[in-house]
């Protein structure tokens, strides 16, 4: 009979990148959007072998600041639709001991398995590692004092978690006269991270005015988090007119 991880193993087995993590907001100051994606990019190159993580726990507050820095600009890289070559990264290619991160071709190259790894950590195992609710439930049942917790034993499926459209939705805004069509916005994010995005919806306008706000709809709530990395506002450029992006806010919402 086949051993059925539960979410306890899962916790078990991440230990270490939530005690960094943690670090990274407590000690290192960093928004905890930024440790997440850090993390996440970490995790990617991990492997699953525990081997970068665990060689993070040694590290002192001022290098893994300097190491969030790295991860950073790495991820800011990624989301550059003509992406040329990747950021130095001293620190987190002696970290993951690849030097084929000093190539500034490596990240262009390998932009769609990172873009890739990220998102599914993020909205997969990520779920769980950084939910210091779940961490503080084991805890107190680890010590064997307290009864079997139903939520840690029960069957972990690894399934990418499914959120609304306005969970992975940005609002868009444009200056006046900076307008880019519909299509633009569509081909700029396939075109960058490929196959992530649903729909753009747009401004309805008459009488042939431009289109001031519009929003767009990913497939994942992962690359919301890779676009704004901590910031309130994220943008891009098309056609040499800068777009601004923000988390998605439903009416709703905004009233409560």
């Amino acid at each position: 009979m086949a051993t059925v991880t539960t979410v306890r193993d899962v916790l078990y087995r991440y230990t270490f990148a939530h005690a960094v993590y943690e670090r990274l907001i407590s000690d290192c100051g960093c928004h905890p959007q930024v440790a997440r994606n850090a993390m996440a990019l970490l995790l990617c190159f991990d492997r699953a072998t525990n081997q970068v993580i665990s060689r993070m726990q040694s590290m002192s507050t001022t290098c893994l600041g300097h190491l969030v820095t790295e991860a950073s600009c790495v991820i800011r890289c990624l989301k550059m639709r003509n992406l040329l070559a990747g950021p130095p990264t001293p620190l987190l290619s002696a970290l993951c001991q690849d030097s084929r991160m000093d190539d500034p071709l490596f990240f262009p190259v390998n932009r769609d398995f990172i873009v890739r790894g990220i998102t599914d950590l993020l909205d997969g195992v990520c779920t769980l590692i950084f939910d210091d609710r779940l961490y503080h439930l084991l805890r107190r049942h680890q010590t064997g004092l307290v009864g079997r917790n139903p939520e840690l034993e029960a069957p972990y499926a690894g399934v990418i978690a499914t959120v609304p459209e306005d969970c992975r939705s940005m609002f868009v805004t444009f200056s006046v006269g900076q307008a880019v069509e519909r299509e633009e916005i569509f081909s700029y994010f396939r075109e960058t991270w490929g196959d992530c995005i649903v729909r753009v919806l747009m401004e309805k306008t008459t009488g042939g005015a431009q289109p001031m706000y519009g929003r767009v709809i990913f497939k994942r709530r992962a690359f919301v988090s890779l676009l704004l990395n901590g910031v309130e506002h994220a943008s891009i450029f098309i056609r040499g007119r800068e777009i601004w992006l923000r988390e998605y806010i439903p009416r709703n919402s905004r009233n409560n």
